[in-house]
């Protein structure tokens, strides 16, 4: 948990909506989960009242968790993530955040790679309509002994209108010679030509822009759990902004 009350020149808080943070302060001591060595855990959070969450996670050897979070409640959202993996644990999270109107979203993620063999997956999807913004900064970090760490990142945001923000920032901060990571960002906005077709097609426009988006977002709450009410929940909140 952060000590002092943090400002926009903390990295962490660059983007977010100081006052909301204000008001919260002080946060409330992290939520810890330990997964023991060979455990599994698997589960889903969403964030609908307008909230700062951290979670602090630690894999132990072996150990499999999957986080599945949808972020889309309140004037300003927060959920911010520490995972540690020791030797070869799994780790994957799912993770979309979805606003409109003038809401601030934000996913921020440390996953640190404290030793060798361990996996981490993560793909954060982002929908922003009106002057929302949405954040999600992401650092994995690969300890000097942590080798054949295999990492991914895969962040992408869609925005509805031009005066909706989405910052993104991948980062990888490796101190072992013998691993595989990856990350990748794109931002961008619904593709007219398919718009075009699918309204040929006789679709209404706002099913057509619900259609794309759903697809967008698709994937993300696979094998989740409660992915059903995961997969509800975010179809409501983009029919809002369509």
């Amino acid at each position: 948990m952060v000590a002092t009350l943090p400002s926009r020149r903390d990295e962490a808080w660059r983007y977010s909506d100081i006052d909301a943070v204000a008001a919260a302060w002080p946060l409330p001591a992290p939520e810890s989960i330990i997964v023991p060595a060979g455990g599994k855990l698997a589960r889903a959070i969403v964030q609908d009242a307008g909230e700062i969450r951290q979670i602090e996670l630690v894999l132990g050897k072996g150990a499999v968790a999957s986080l599945h979070i949808l972020n889309i409640g309140g004037a300003y959202g927060r959920i911010e993530l520490a995972v540690t993996l020791h030797e070869g644990a799994d780790f994957t999270l799912g993770a979309a955040q979805i606003g409109g109107g003038e809401q601030n979203l934000e996913i921020v993620t440390t996953v640190t790679h404290a030793e060798p063999g361990a996996t981490s997956r993560q793909v954060v999807r982002s929908v922003l309509g009106g002057t929302a913004t949405g954040t999600y900064l992401g650092k994995v970090a690969v300890a000097r002994d942590a080798q054949q760490t295999d990492s991914e990142q895969d962040v992408k945001a869609m925005l509805l209108n031009r005066s909706a923000t989405a910052n993104a920032k991948p980062e990888l901060e490796i101190f072992a010679d013998d691993v595989k990571c990856a990350h990748g960002c794109a931002i961008g906005e619904l593709d007219a030509m398919a718009l075009y077709y699918l309204q040929s097609r006789g679709l209404p426009l706002g099913e057509a822009k619900k259609l794309m988006l759903q697809a967008f977002v698709a994937g993300v709450f696979d094998g989740a759990e409660d992915e059903a009410r995961l997969q509800e929940l975010a179809l409501a909140k983009l029919g809002e902004l369509v």
